[in-house]
């Protein structure tokens, strides 16, 4: 069964740390470039993080540049995402999705997972 599982999401404060995980099954997730999106409540879509098969090229989302870092285990067909200094405007549910190329429209990756909630209190 081809599937993305994220988890790691969970309720803390601001100017803490948290990781999130993505674990594919069904598919070999090194071949494909990892996207994390976000969706905030009332908000639209956003793509927080690419990283490409080669691990050579990321992307960064301007309001978390400095503060996420996107990683990949292939090995462990796991994708990461590292996320520091959180803030309240960080607060969403947070996706992970596997596709061809680095870009921030979530349909046109190839796979997606159901997500994890991330709270950020002050």
């Amino acid at each position: 069964q081809v599937q993305l599982v994220e988890s790691g999401g969970c309720s803390v404060q601001s100017g803490g740390s948290l990781g999130l995980s993505c674990a594919a099954s069904g598919f070999t997730l090194g071949d494909y470039t990892i996207g994390w999106f976000r969706q905030a409540p009332g908000k639209e879509l956003e793509c927080v993080s690419c990283l490409t098969t080669s691990g050579l090229n990321r992307y960064y989302f301007d309001s978390v540049k400095g503060r996420f870092t996107i990683s990949r285990d292939n090995a462990k067909n796991t994708a990461f995402l590292q996320m520091h200094s959180l803030k309240p405007e960080d607060t969403a549910d947070y996706y992970c999705a596997a596709g061809r190329t680095c870009n921030e429209y979530i349909n046109t990756y190839s796979y997606r997972g159901r997500g994890t909630r991330v709270t950020v209190s002050s």
